[in-house]
Order: C-alpha cells, then structure tokens, then sequence
C-alpha cells in the first residue's frame, strides 16, 4: 500500500500540468500538455460520474428501508437498481483507482529497490495492466452483447444496461494507462517496459501447445509463478491475479474468455458488497463531522491523566471508530490526527506510537461492519449478522493483550506536568460526544431488530451522522463532500476490481481440480479440528502480508470454510480465526502493507517502530491464541 500522491482540485495529480506557453516552439512540451489536458477531461468524465452513482446508491438503499420499514411498501425495484449503479460505480472507480495509481499493491520488494530499478518497475506495473485490459476489452464486449438479451426480473429492462459497465470500464482503464505510461515516464523507459511485457506474453502464447499437457504443473506455473512475480514486481494485485488466470485459461484449457468475464461480473455483483462504498463514505463522514473526535477526546478525558492512557484510548478509539467505518485506513486516519501529537509532547516515542497504530488496526479487524466480514458473508455464505455479533468480543481480547504491553512499558511514565480531569469536564465531554459513541449501537441495533440488512444498515448511519454533523455538533463542510465521494468511489472501485480478479482466479482453480485436492489435504491434517486451526492461522498469517485480506478471502475462503465445518469447527469461530489471522500478516513488517498505511498515516519513518511493534505482535498472538482455543468467545452470545 504506497502513499497517495497529492491532488489538485480537479482529482490531477499535482504537477502533471505543464504550462501552455512555449507549446509551439517546444514540440515535447506541447505534446506532454495536451497529454495532461486529455488525462485531466477523463477524470471529470470519470469521477463526477462515480461520485453521483455512490450518491445515488445511498438514496435508493435508504429509500428501500424507508418504504420497508416506515410504510410497509418494499421496492421491489430497488436491489436490482442499487445493483446497476453499484456495477457502474465499481467499474468507474477501478478506472479512477488507476488514474491515481491507487490500486493494491505490495511494494515490500520494489520499495527497497534502487531509484533507477524502482521507476523502472513502477512503469513495468502500468505495462503489465495495460496488457491485460487489451486481452480482456473485446471478450467484455462480447460479455455485455450477451447480455442484452437477459431481461432484469423487476425492472424489466435488457441486462446490458447493467453488463456494458464492464467493456466501458476496461475501456476507459486502458486508456487510462496509455495516458499514465506518457505522463510519468521517459520514452525509453515506457518502450523498455513495454516491449518486456510483450516479449513475455509472446513467449507464453508461443509455449502453449508445451503448456497443455503438462496438466497439474500449470497450476505452479500460473497461480504460483505467475501470480508471484506480478505481485514482487509491484503489479497491482488485481491484475497479476487477472493476468494469471487468463493465461491459464487461454492456453491450457479451451475456455472461452467471455466466461471469465461472466465470472469476474458474478463476484463483483454480490448484493452484499454494497456495504463496502457505504461504509467507507460512513468513515469519511464521521471525520468530517467532528464525530470521532468526540469520542476520543472523551476518552482522553476519562484516561489522559493515567500512566499510558493516551494509548489506552487509543486502543479503545480504535475500537470504537472501527465499529463504524468498517475500513482500517479510515480508523486510522480518524483517530492519529487528534491523539499522536499530544502523545508526542508527553514524550511518547513516535516509533512506539506507529507500532501501536498499526497493531490496534489488526486487532480491530473483526469489529462490525468490517469490510473482511462482509465479504467472507459474501462469497461463503456465513450469517452477516452472526460474524457481525461474533466479531465484537475477539476484539476485546486482543484489545486487553495490547493494553498488558501498554501498562508495562509505560508502568514509570511521569506525569507531574499532567492535570486530572475535573468531573464536571469528564462530564461535558461524556454529552458531548454521546451521540457519536451512540452510533455503532445505532447500527448494530438495526441490524438485530430487522430494521435494515447488513448492506442497508449503512444508509441510516449515514443518515444519522449527516444529522448529528448538521444539527448538534455543527460541522458539515459540503465543500468536502465531492471528495469524499469521489475518494469513495476510487477505494471501493479498486476492492470491488480485487474481487472480481479473485472470483475469476478461484473459478479458474475451481475448474482445475485443485479445490478437491487442496479440500482433500487438508482434510488429512493431522490433529483433527486442532490441527486445521493451527495449519490456517499461519496459512492466513502468511497470506495477509502478502495478499491483503479481501483477495485471499475471496480466493481460499470457498475452500477453506467447508472444510472447517467438516471438521467441525464452527463457521463464526473460524471466520474469527481467519480475519485476526491476516490481520496480523497485513499489518506485521516487513511484509504488511498495512503497517506502511499507519506510518504513512502517522508521519513517522517505518523503521522507527520496527522495534517497538514486535511485543504488541507478541501480545496480538496470545490473544489470537486465547480466540482460537475458547470457541465460546466468538460464538457465545450467537444463541
């Protein structure tokens, strides 16, 4: 996960835009600004667009609940709607993702790379999308010609209306990337890029009929070679597992391109995932409106004044916050801002301070509405609202794990210059920041009371937050709400690409028959139930630091879960396992992206907190541990 570049008002990256005059008498110059013009146009033509289908969703769930609930009149329409703009608003925001240079991926490798080596993989990275979305334009088409014949069951309207966000998204991708290799690049270097991943895709093509018999071994060929290499050279995840499974397909099997497509169409189509642009736009809100500082500065009131208590709260902020936005980097950008620079001026090292940032997001990976719930609920079946419910108390366990380590290391902390809270002031901030500690019990009560689903239950939390924001705490700057649903768009866009790539990639593995094997192994793990959980914590740990936890989710939950019930080990208990599993991969160094995002968050060199994090990890393993052997932990309030 690399740091956002700076942006300009109009969403450009800042300094793209070269000056106009001279143009004529520099040839390469004028080139370069009609390229910025032409990148700066498909930007308006992209993220308003995405920014008003995410507006749109929010009024048509919360419009369904609304009917449902207050009038008792269902729109019937209104999923098959929601599910139309929330394709469109997917694909467009894949396609701002890119322009940006904001789709995941690892940069453990490239990072350390020298500058020469790493400009040169960065352009490698836009080379290698481009080339799969020139394979993949023309079987989208086809997909989408298709499709017009299907007609939708509610609104009664051809399909295509729906399919043809996917050939104008992969569209509007490639030329994306045209314009990123003119923009950021030396001509050598685009031409050198380029040509390698030409080369490679030649020689593939030109190994096929060498390829086809070898059966099983293309598996490691493509899913591990393949994949791997894409993923170290800094490719963006959704497109070394796309990139793979098109290989694997088009020359060792005679599938037709157009049912990947179909099969990329049918995970990012699930209902469910809705949730995910809601709940970031939730997360945003509730930093515009004020509401998470309230509550931290509430608990910084009830506990600045003990040794450690800033990290206290910034713990139980963590936990709070989580419970609303449903997306780590959101948490931590809500919660650094307010409490790290005080901490600094009591003296806290900032090494210290990003190792706890970082371990306080893996430790609140499975509070409700997290994004890792929502899509294992997605793509295996498992209650919505039962992993909402078994998520909140591993959190607490983890949450007391990191609290022992905070207590011992700031056990002499001297806090002489620090003055105790008046009661009346603890009191004041308690009012004041009621409606927003209110919220996550707003949302989960709609949820448990049948009010609204796990992907409508968003809408009134952000119904709730406009109005508090409006009306009792009196910050809402609609300047900022463009951004905030263009940001929207771009983040969802780019997990909702990841998953499509994913679902492709296991149907691929599907058809292949490495589920039945891969089922059939881990069946034979020796150590019955036991052995199974200790075998998946570190499988997850492994893929959490190198996958992120949605694409490995998507890939090997489909596996993984029924297999876990056949040994019975209970679903909710082992979604709980798994997401506090890669949460730690995803946020230990030096691999976890995530602990990058917290540094990055917090301004503070990752090799600082190298150090400091490893007794939180320490802790963060015993309480995953704790989890994993009392079962009663995630599934004893479920009945």
């Amino acid at each position: 996960m690399t740091p956002r570049p700076a942006h300009s008002p109009h969403g450009a990256p800042a300094g793209d835009s070269l000056p106009a005059s001279g143009a004529a008498d520099l040839p390469l110059h004028g080139w370069r600004a009609f390229v910025g013009s032409l990148d700066r146009a498909i930007g308006w033509l992209t993220e308003i667009p995405a920014a008003l289908l995410v507006l749109a969703d929010i009024l048509v769930m919360l419009a369904g609940v609304v009917a449902r609930y207050v009038f008792h009149a269902p729109l019937v329409w209104g999923d098959e709607l929601a599910g139309i703009l929330f394709l469109w608003m997917s694909m467009l925001g894949a396609v701002v993702a890119l322009r940006r240079g904001e789709h995941m991926r690892m940069t453990a490798f490239v990072g350390k790379a020298s500058p020469s080596t790493r400009a040169f993989l960065d352009v490698l990275a836009i080379a290698a999308a481009l080339a799969f979305l020139l394979l993949i334009v023309h079987p989208a088409y086809e997909y989408a010609s298709e499709e017009a014949f299907v007609i939708t069951p509610a609104m009664e309207i051809s399909n295509v209306w729906r399919a043809a966000a996917l050939p104008v998204g992969v569209a509007l991708m490639l030329v994306v990337s045209v314009l990123r290799l003119l923009r950021t690049a030396p001509a050598a270097r685009v031409i050198q890029a380029v040509a390698l991943v030409g080369v490679v895709c030649v020689g593939f093509w030109l190994l096929g009929p060498v390829l086809a018999p070898l059966g099983r071994w293309n598996l490691v060929i493509f899913f591990a070679g393949v994949v791997g290499a894409c993923v170290f050279a800094g490719v963006p995840i959704a497109f070394s597992f796309a990139l793979a499974t098109f290989g694997f397909l088009a020359l060792t099997t005679h599938t037709p391109m157009v049912v990947l497509v179909g099969r990329m169409d049918e995970g990012m189509s699930h209902l469910i995932l809705l949730a995910v642009p809601l709940f970031v736009f939730l997360g945003l809100l509730i930093e515009m409106t004020g509401m998470a500082r309230a509550m931290v500065q509430f608990l910084a009131s009830l506990l600045g004044h003990v040794r450690g208590g800033l990290s206290y709260v910034l713990i139980g902020g963590m936990y709070l916050v989580s419970g609303i936005s449903g997306s780590k980097a959101a948490d931590m950008a809500a919660i650094a801002p307010v409490l790290l620079p005080e901490m600094k001026k009591r003296g806290a090292d900032p090494g210290d301070l990003v190792a706890l940032l970082s371990t306080t997001g893996a430790q609140t990976e499975t509070i409700p509405p997290s994004i890792v719930l929502i899509t294992i609920g997605s793509v295996t079946g498992v209650s919505i609202s039962a992993l909402f419910t078994g998520g909140l108390l591993p959190g607490v366990v983890l949450g007391i794990a990191l609290c022992s380590v905070v207590w011992w290391r700031y056990r002499h902390e001297d806090l002489s210059g620090v003055e105790k809270a008046r009661k009346g002031d603890v009191w004041r901030a308690f009012v004041y920041a009621l409606p927003a500690v209110a919220l996550p019990f707003v949302i989960r009560a709609a949820v448990v009371e049948g009010i609204a689903t796990a992907t409508e239950v968003s809408t009134i939390g952000i119904a709730y937050s406009v109005v508090a924001g409006l009306l009792l705490y009196r910050r809402f700057d609609t300047r900022r709400l463009l951004p905030m649903l263009i940001e929207t768009a771009a983040l969802s866009g780019a997990i909702i690409f990841i998953i499509g790539a994913a679902t492709g990639m296991a149907w691929g593995l599907t058809q292949s028959g490495f589920a039945q094997d891969f089922a059939a192994a881990m069946e034979r793990v020796p150590g019955g139930s036991a052995g199974f959980i200790v075998v998946s914590i570190v499988a997850f740990i492994v893929l959490g630091s190198v996958l992120e936890g949605i694409p490995a989710i998507v890939l090997f939950g489909p596996l993984m879960f029924p297999i876990a019930r056949a040994v019975g080990v209970h679903e909710v208990h082992y979604a709980m396992i798994v997401v506090l599993s890669m949460g730690l991969g995803l946020f230990a160094p030096p691999f976890g992206v995530g602990y990058y995002a917290a540094c990055a968050i917090g301004k503070v060199d990752p090799a600082k907190g190298m150090r400091a994090i490893w007794g939180y990890l320490a802790a963060l393993i015993v309480g995953l541990i704790c989890v994993a052997a009392i079962p009663w932990i995630s599934i004893g309030f479920l009945h």
